[in-house]
């Protein structure tokens, strides 16, 4: 699976263009990432995947000449869970279009929130965002093409997405699928649990011993600050202004010698990231 990464690090990679390239693009923003020491970012595809093959083309070519990591995000409006099937069948088009786009760059995994619960039992949920994700791959698999599929883990209890579902479903679809830990939303969704030496090693023993040594060889997580209620998460915030205790969770990463790539999603993306990797390397 994915045999041309092989990771011998843990990555440090921006949510997006650095917020420094302003309204340049890839050109500048690859540039920003290289003076600033990071790794690579996660491509931001909100609304829709709009990429020219042009533009997709130069991305892989300069990745590869300049060492960059990519991953790739899909549309924020995903839900395998639709009650309306139409809106089921384009999130699947929609996660499938990413998986493209992340083929076509270079990219070496994918990840999405992949469903809301909508009142409905998590056993039958699971079931239809089972389902779904079985399409994905479906398809890729028509398009010859293999790359890591991660539903991540979302930030309220209204949305499919707890870390033992994600498990699971790494599990129920071996080598095709893994987790996008975000350590931020699990943090929110419990209101406040996940952010102690304990509970960050508990999170990366759960996925060494259920699913594998390799999940944690070829890691996918976000981090970034977060302002959370009772129900979940609210916002994310810059670390320094945030409870996330993140010098404890890249101490437990090195421990368990997490090998991939952490994104961060703080709102000042470059900054908390380079204050990821320069924490990173002085433990």
């Amino acid at each position: 699976m994915q045999e041309s990464f092989k990771f011998d690090k843990l990555n440090f990679l921006t949510a997006g263009m650095p917020l420094l390239t302003g309204k340049g693009s890839y050109p500048t923003a690859f540039e920003i990432l290289k003076e600033m020491n990071l790794d690579g970012m996660e491509l931001e595809f909100v609304h829709g995947v709009r990429m020219s093959d042009d533009t997709r083309n130069f991305i892989k070519k300069t990745v590869k000449e300049k060492k960059l990591v990519l991953t790739a995000h899909a549309p924020f409006y995903v839900n395998l869970n639709a009650r309306e099937e139409e809106k089921v069948e384009a999130s699947v088009i929609r996660v499938f279009e990413t998986a493209l786009a992340a083929r076509d760059t270079g990219a070496f995994s994918i990840t999405f929130h992949a469903a809301y619960y909508l009142g409905q039992e998590k056993d039958l949920v699971y079931k239809q965002v089972n389902k779904q994700i079985s399409k994905i791959i479906e398809l890729m698999e028509k398009e010859k093409f293999k790359l890591w599929v991660r539903p991540e883990t979302t930030g309220k209890s209204t949305q499919w997405g707890d870390l033992d579902e994600i498990i699971k479903m790494s599990k129920d679809f071996e080598g095709y699928v893994l987790p996008c830990v975000d350590f931020s939303h699990l943090h929110a969704r419990s209101a406040g649990q996940y952010n102690t030496k304990d509970e960050f090693s508990h999170i990366l023993e759960s996925i060494g011993n259920k699913i594998g040594k390799y999940a944690l060889e070829n890691f996918h997580g976000h981090l970034a600050g977060i302002e959370y209620t009772a129900k979940g998460e609210r916002q994310h915030l810059n670390l320094k202004d945030s409870d996330m205790n993140y010098i404890d969770l890249l101490k437990v990463m090195k421990e368990f010698e997490v090998k991939g790539v952490l994104v961060c999603e703080s709102p000042n993306i470059e900054e908390d990231a380079k204050l990821l990797k320069d924490t990173y390397q002085k433990l």
